[in-house]
């Protein structure tokens, strides 16, 4: 298949699929993962759409001890479950468990784990969009070359459009209200 045919989205976790836990926190337990209204349906649309759906999100805090590889597996296996649900499906997770200063390549704003699915899929970055709920997700769409949406059902909102140092291509209440327009615009 031709890279530029493939059709892919990003989608950041804590504050697009997730409940965002707040500022400086994690969600470390099964108990504390809520998905948000909607979010399974509109991964479930985005996969009739035909579009490869990837999670990449930093996740400091196995880095930093706040919780094991183990719960974090865990955790993602119940997000995979609950998606599953509503026949939905994510092609791949990828996650930075680094700790902020290690350097690595993969942690956001990095575009590390954007281009590690992009070579291992196959598709042109440019092409893809990444949803996220932090202006982080912004620039890590720019490092990467692919638009940005940002969503307002998390950290970031409307209110603060003043102070970003960098401007989402479009931006949402939520999840499903994007991926609404991106079947859209591209569906």
């Amino acid at each position: 298949m031709r890279r530029e045919k493939i059709k892919a989205v990003f989608l950041d976790r804590d504050g697009v699929i997730n409940k965002y836990p707040g500022d400086r926190l994690y969600v470390t337990s099964l108990k504390k993962f809520f998905l948000l209204p909607g979010a399974a349906r509109a991964v479930a649309a985005l996969n009739r759409a035909g579009f490869k759906v990837f999670v990449a999100s930093n996740q400091a805090g196995v880095g930093r001890g706040v919780y094991s590889l183990r719960t974090l597996q865990a955790i993602t296996e119940k997000m995979l479950s609950e998606i599953g649900k509503e026949n939905g499906s994510i092609d791949k997770v990828y996650y930075c468990t680094h700790r902020k200063d290690a350097g690595c390549a993969c942690r956001k704003p990095k575009p590390g784990m954007l281009k590690d699915a992009a070579k291992e899929f196959g598709f042109n970055l440019k092409n893809a969009y990444f949803i996220g709920d932090t202006i982080r997700d912004v620039r890590t769409a720019k490092a990467a070359g692919c638009k940005s949406i940002l969503v307002f059902s998390g950290k970031e909102k409307f209110s603060n459009r003043k102070n970003w140092e960098e401007k989402p291509d479009f931006y949402f209440k939520n999840l499903p209200e994007a991926a609404r327009f991106l079947r859209r615009i591209i569906g």
